[in-house]
């Protein structure tokens, strides 16, 4: 049972208050909660990391930063292009996303050394391919009770080992390389109570599916802090605890933290790093902003469908209305995809009314744990996945954890059922790893299930589908062949949960940590595909923009933005990844931008100005608009409702940075972290209210942009021109923007900004 509370609550000694009069019925004292705030986890560890005199307006300095193999080469050319010459913090560089070095020739390994070379020169730590996914390693050797870490995957997340961790674009960790800060609003903390016990059979993403579908859909934790409290974390082992952690991400928060105990102190020792625990809970009373009650035994077997997390069912709801659901899903998905496939749910219901799925997958930081896989061993173990049309992978989180199940025999009893063990990567997440055929239906144990991430070419006539699963019920619906099975219907599991012993002696062997131990003589390995970024013009007094494209589903996720899969290989080449942006959403947005992109080029070179932007001007002077053509910028813009869902992949602003892009426009941005990414590469992040004043083609004309942008201010006026000369005002808004991020739009990138102003 989930339960969510329309206003805040109190939190002592375990128990939760309803009001103030509740506590002081308790305590014989009227709580302030402005002051319980600050009695938070949330508050105390951010106060602890703030560089600025006000809490209101935080200025973070973060302990350790991680990033990718998708991401690092960006991150670190921006902060070389601004100055840096030496990581001032620790920061991991992981290689688990683009290990598979087959796909685009030699370019993913070129980025692999590139890396290697990087961690040598400025004194970072690099992880070589298959060893370890990002999570797994910072769980193990970077998170400490009380820290704080900043990831430029969406995923980064290490709450339940006391560690507030936030996944952002590649530019907020530029600027962490630069000595630069963190700025952000003090956030809300909403509280997670937990309460009673999992039943057998009831896994971490059974809890986190749940949550998501509870609080997605109606923003209750957007941009906010989950704090878990409450007696049921007692309960809970550590990997189940990481396992729900990292799924907050798809609830839209920012950040996480839970209470520690001794569990929390045995991980890190067992480690080898026992000094990395101090025990965190709330300090006496503590105010919450809205509360999330978990009872942990009322949860079901439960599944996310088709295309998002929060698209969530019990597994028996499921199965006793199948035809309705499944039509239903099907509508609704088909709605979302652009192109010439279909997605066909209806016809995995078998003769005898039942669901049957075509492949099953545990991986990644959500399902690559120890304890998972030890689960999916004990169902498995002395059964068969079958040899029909059903498969079954597994993914380990890293090496240490792959050993182990070795050693216990865990791996063997998996092999002997016909799982197929591979390495430790990222890959099905996103779509280059264990791809479904066209028409299949797959169920992971996996982060994300939004449109494309499992390798779908809709545009081409390609379309699966994918379901989110708890790797118990995986395992349970492998034991049956594929038909769709919850793993609490398993009434004859004995579940192990065999002691985890940690031998640390591959990362000694394997991992190259240059902390504080910069070379920095050493030269950069360059691949031919590791280019610098382009030049990113600084924004004019006036900005016209041409409409490119014009989404208007309810969200547009960054993998539609930017897809993954098969552009993961050129995420170090700017100008050839641009090439892909929208593709999958969008097809003819490139071509459309291109041709503003030339224009622009044209009108710099001096070269005049094109016939379709020359009538755009006669028709805002007819309208009595004045403008200055010969000094203003022009670019191409999209719409969308609500931007930015999912991935902290930077790519999805600068891709149409570099394609021309100069604004977007959008009822509300999805995430923070993604209208920092526009931010950060000079891309105008628009607030409107009536998009219906404007469509596809249209050119929307923006006056005194530039003193709006500097004043900051509130709302100012915008011009929608139509083909037909038609110029039609509307408002627009620019959002809160801090003093540093007005200039960095103004000087047109974060990269202009550190070369202006040092």
């Amino acid at each position: 049972m989930i339960k969510l509370y329309e206003s805040g609550v109190y939190y002592l000694d375990g128990m939760l208050y309803e009001s103030a009069g509740a506590v002081q019925a308790r305590t014989g004292r009227i709580p302030d909660s402005q002051k319980a705030r600050e009695n938070t986890m949330a508050y105390s560890i951010l106060r602890a990391h703030n560089q600025g005199e006000s809490m209101e307006r935080m200025n973070l300095k973060f302990d350790s930063m991680t990033s990718h193999d998708i991401t690092y080469v960006g991150i670190i050319q921006t902060a070389r292009a601004s100055g840096m010459t030496e990581f001032p913090l620790p920061y991991v560089l992981t290689n688990c996303h683009n290990a598979l070095c087959a796909v685009g020739g030699t370019i993913n390994e070129d980025d692999h050394k590139f890396a290697l070379s990087a961690a040598q020169k400025y004194g970072g730590i690099y992880v070589p391919p298959n060893l370890a996914v990002i999570h797994s390693y910072n769980r193990e050797r970077m998170a400490g009770c009380g820290r704080m870490i900043l990831g430029s995957d969406s995923h980064t997340r290490y709450g339940a080992l006391g560690t507030m961790a936030v996944g952002e674009g590649g530019g907020e960790l530029a600027k962490q390389l630069l000595g630069r800060t963190y700025d952000f609003t003090c956030p809300d903390v909403i509280a997670v109570y937990l309460t009673g016990s999992p039943r057998p059979g009831i896994g971490p993403h059974d809890v986190a599916l749940s949550v998501c579908g509870a609080v997605y859909a109606n923003g209750y934790v957007k941009n906010k802090v989950m704090e878990f409290i409450g007696p049921g974390i007692a309960g809970l082992p550590i990997e189940f605890r990481n396992a729900v952690d990292v799924m907050t991400t798809e609830t839209a928060c920012w950040s996480s933290i839970w209470e520690t105990d001794e569990k929390t102190e045995e991980y890190f020792t067992v480690h080898g790093r026992p000094e990395a625990y101090q025990r965190l809970a709330p300090n006496g009373v503590a105010y919450y902003d809205g509360c999330v009650y978990i009872d942990l035994s009322a949860i079901e077997s439960t599944i996310a469908m088709p295309m998002h997390p929060s698209y969530t069912y019990p597994i028996h709801e499921l199965q006793q209305n199948a035809g309705d659901i499944l039509r239903e899903i099907e509508k609704n998905a088909n709605e979302q995809i652009v192109g010439t496939a279909h997605m066909d749910l209806t016809g995995k219901l078998g003769r005898d009314g039942r669901i049957y799925v075509d492949q099953g997958l545990v991986a990644g930081c959500s399902g690559g744990t120890f304890d998972n896989l030890m689960a999916c061993a004990d169902i498995l173990r002395g059964r068969s996945v079958g040899n029909g049309v059903f498969t079954m992978s597994v993914y380990p989180g890293s090496m240490p954890a792959y050993m182990e199940l070795v050693k216990n025999g865990a791996a063997f009893d998996l092999a002997a059922a016909g799982v197929i063990i591979r390495e430790c990567f990222c890959g099905p997440c996103f779509g280059a790893g264990d791809c479904p055929a066209n028409g299949e239906f797959s169920i992971r144990h996996t982060t994300r299930n939004f449109p494309n991430r499992e390798g779908s070419k809709p545009g081409e006539g390609q379309m699966s589908a994918v379901a989110l699963m708890d790797a118990r019920s995986i395992a349970a619906t492998a034991a049956n062949g594929g038909r769709l099975t919850a793993a609490t219907d398993l009434m004859d599991i004995e579940y192990r949960c065999p002691k985890y012993f940690f031998n640390g002696s591959v990362y000694e062997k394997r991992v190259f940590d240059g902390w504080k131990k910069a070379r920095p003589e050493t030269e950069l390995c360059f691949g031919p595909n590791i280019k610098d970024w382009p030049e990113m013009p600084a924004l004019t007094e006036d900005l016209l923009v041409k409409l490119c494209s014009y989404i208007t589903d309810p969200v547009t996720t960054t993998d539609e933005l930017i897809p993954s899969g098969e552009t993961s290989s050129y995420r170090s080449n700017p100008e050839r990844l641009s090439e892909f942006a929208l593709s999958r959403k969008d097809p003819k947005y490139v071509g459309r931008s291109k041709a503003m992109r030339c224009m622009e080029r044209e009108r710099r070179a001096g070269n005049g100005l094109d016939d379709e932007v020359k009538a755009v001007y006669t028709a805002l002077k007819n309208a009595g608009i004045e403008s200055d053509p010969e000094n203003t910028d022009l670019g191409s813009a999209i719409f969308a409702n609500m931007p930015g869902d999912g991935s902290a992949r930077e790519q999805a602003a600068s891709c149409q940075r570099v394609m021309g892009g100069s604004a977007n426009f959008a009822r509300q941005y999805a995430t923070k972290r993604y209208r920092s990414n526009c931010i950060n590469w000079g891309i105008i992040p628009f607030l409107v209210e009536e998009p219906e004043l404007f469509v596809l083609d249209d050119y929307i004309f923006i006056p005194g942009i530039r003193r709006a942008v500097l004043e900051n201010v509130d709302r100012f006026p915008a011009y929608a021109v139509k083909p037909d000369g038609t110029v039609t005002p509307f408002s627009v808004s620019a959002g809160h923007l801090t003093g540093a991020e007005r200039q960095i739009i103004i000087d047109g990138c974060l990269i202009n900004y550190y070369r202006n102003h040092g």
